[in-house]
């Protein structure tokens, strides 16, 4: 059932995505919905002006003759013209479709074409000559974010539709119903052509319901609680998350790039914030680089609350003495992360990737909390997820399962006990994947269960694995947490019939502040490898200590001190882990794998296969003459 915009004022009434600007508007709207820095300030945007603005959108492109089902599209970083559009479109019942801004030309004219995209919506010339390398002969029009004289500002399109009455838009409201198809999420995909994961309105609204229901992003009744938003807009993460913040009132400041997050901090104070695990680790690092230069009594100090933080346990109690220790340093160590991350954050949300326990435990300690949540674009996107309360959370879990979803652990061939592929089903299940009724039929099967090609087991509140039969259904009701320990398509034999998980390699290994990047190698072979990327940061620091002079990285990974110092980094890291498991071999790379080098996806997982292209000669010298 649909509702009048003026009437959605119970959490009850939404069922359509642009219900929750409704929402905030009728229940508690607030003077910074949305806020971005201009021109060396930060300008806010009312709960009405975000309103207003989505519905000159609606009619500019109602005016262009759009109609319900077409599909517009959006280049851009994250702004708030970004929400003007994303809420304008979906209104009307069009569907959005948004494309990373560091994708490559190909991959534009990919999603485009195959969208069917009608207008583009950008932020940057660049991205518009990228467009403009393809053929598309189905666009009609394109509008710019920001003054440019390759195409109309996108204010020319609302500026178009003169001061009419907005009350029509109600009849355009009225025919979209939770069921339509809302956005296109393009998969960016480790391998072949991105996939359209159609996600419609109600996927949405129970997915983000569900965190609500358990106070993810807690509800209060001022209305002035911040949150800082980095993570693309275009991906169903930060999408989502930005939905629940319109449902609780939540202001939301765009930090200008990932360069300036530290001031952006110091300035909006928000919160909270979500991020990918990368960027914690680079907190960290930094955190730990400023620290080797400190005093020998505040390094000592610094070192002592470092063992106090990786042997704390935010599933435990903690005792009368561990107590004293901690609330000490906190006060004389971890108050200043808290400074530096504007004084005001009460937890991080963590996603797109496994984030280690060590670093989870630090951030903890720090009085920091850090949920770490689970999902696919293709579960809209959660399933999994750490929240507030008692048994709620679980570090290095990513969670409880989410009300009203259904999990299952699928055991099979070469796994731990209890260990197999997660499947999902529930409301928050895509509608399948665009134009592509064949893959589809193999992802989900036709009782709705959704194969989400992740590899995990459930934990109970002690950390012990859960003694659950293959295919039980696990609800929020069963007191069990979800840890994930690979992908099934990156999980691979040795010639010895030995099963390696990557991703369990490597995620331990990056607790060293010595490694940057890892990918773990070895298909077929004797024994697994990996390629290394070091903390060029941290190795800097350590070669002036121990006196070794370089030029470059390349000589600094050749250094023989250098060699000796990762084999120990090696070895340590290798301990908790079988002798058939274990890196027998490792290469120094002397740079990151990144976006731009084709090694990284726009979500930052690394490519597998690029990576065993790139470095096939290295790959083929670990096993010569095995």
């Amino acid at each position: 059932m649909s509702y009048p915009t003026s009437q959605i004022n119970s959490v009850e009434k939404i069922t359509r995505v642009f219900d929750f600007l409704a929402y905030q508007e009728n229940v508690q709207p607030i003077p910074d919905a949305f806020a971005h820095k201009a021109n060396g300030a930060w300008k806010t945007y009312s709960t009405q002006e975000v309103r207003r603005q989505a519905n000159l959108v609606s009619l500019g492109l109602l005016k262009l003759g759009l109609q319900k089902g077409d599909v517009v599209a959006v280049i851009s970083e994250n702004r708030p013209e970004w929400n003007f559009v994303d809420l304008g479109v979906i209104q009307i019942g069009c569907v959005v479709v948004p494309l990373y801004p560091n994708a490559s030309s190909n991959d534009f004219g990919y999603v485009l074409n195959h969208a069917q995209a009608k207008v583009v919506f950008f932020s940057k010339p660049e991205y518009f000559h990228k467009v403009k390398q393809n053929d598309l002969p189905e666009i009609k029009a394109m509008y710019a974010f920001e003054n440019t004289d390759v195409a109309p500002h996108w204010t020319a399109l609302t500026a178009e539709v003169g001061k009419e009455d907005e009350t029509q838009l109600e009849t355009y409201r009225q025919a979209v119903v939770p069921q339509d198809l809302m956005t296109l999420m393009y998969t960016s995909g480790t391998t072949g052509q991105p996939k359209g994961v159609m996600i419609s309105h109600d996927n949405f609204v129970f997915n983000v319901m569900g965190t609500l229901r358990l106070d993810v992003v807690p509800q209060t009744n001022t209305g002035n609680t911040r949150a800082l938003s980095f993570l693309p807009l275009c991906h169903v993460f930060e999408k989502a998350v930005v939905y629940a913040y319109l449902q609780r009132s939540t202001a939301v400041y765009y930090a200008e790039n990932l360069e300036t997050i530290g001031a952006n901090l110091q300035e909006v104070k928000p919160n909270m914030f979500t991020t990918v695990p990368r960027l914690l680790e680079k907190v960290y690092e930094k955190i730990e680089a400023k620290a080797a230069t400190l005093p020998w009594l505040q390094r000592k100090i610094f070192d002592w609350a470092m063992g106090l933080a990786e042997n704390y346990d935010p599933n435990g109690k903690q005792g009368f003495w561990e107590s004293i220790q901690l609330s000490i340093a906190r006060r004389l160590v971890f108050s200043k992360w808290q400074d530096a991350l504007g004084g005001n954050i009460g937890f991080i949300l963590s996603g797109a990737a496994a984030l280690s326990p060590r670093l989870a435990k630090i951030f903890w300690a720090a009085g920091i909390p850090v949920m770490q949540g689970y999902g696919l674009s293709e579960t809209t996107p959660g399933c999994c997820i750490n929240s507030h309360g008692e048994n709620m959370n679980y570090v290095g879990s990513v969670g409880r399962v989410l009300p009203d979803v259904e999990v299952k652990i699928v055991h099979e061939e070469g796994y731990r006990e209890g260990e197999g592929e997660i499947m999902c089903r529930g409301r928050n299940i895509m509608q399948g994947y665009y134009k592509n009724p064949d893959i589809t039929a193999e992802t989900i099967e036709p009782d709705g269960w959704l194969h989400t090609g992740d590899i995990g087991m459930f934990i109970d509140r002690e950390g012990k694995p859960a003694k659950l039969a293959s295919n039980q259904i696990v609800t929020i009701k069963d007191v069990y947490f979800l840890t994930i320990t690979d992908r099934k398509k990156e999980v691979f034999k040795t010639s010895g019939g030995k099963y390696i998980a990557p991703l369990q390699l490597e995620t331990k290994f990056k607790e060293s502040t010595f490694i940057e990047q890892i990918a773990v190698v070895g298909e077929n072979e004797k024994f697994p490898s990996a390629l290394i990327v070091p903390s060029f940061v941290s190795l800097k620091d350590w070669c002036n200590q121990e006196g070794i002079s370089y030029t470059t990285n390349e000589d600094m990974i050749k250094h023989p001190k250098v060699l000796e110092k990762y084999q120990s980094e090696v070895n340590k890291m290798n301990e908790p882990f079988g002798n058939y498991e274990r890196i027998k071999k490792f290469a120094l790379l002397p740079r990151e794998w990144t976006v731009e080098s084709n090694e990284l996806t726009p979500t930052m997982k690394i490519k597998r296969r690029e990576l065993n292209k790139n470095y096939q000669d290295l790959i083929t010298g670990f096993y010569k003459g095995e």
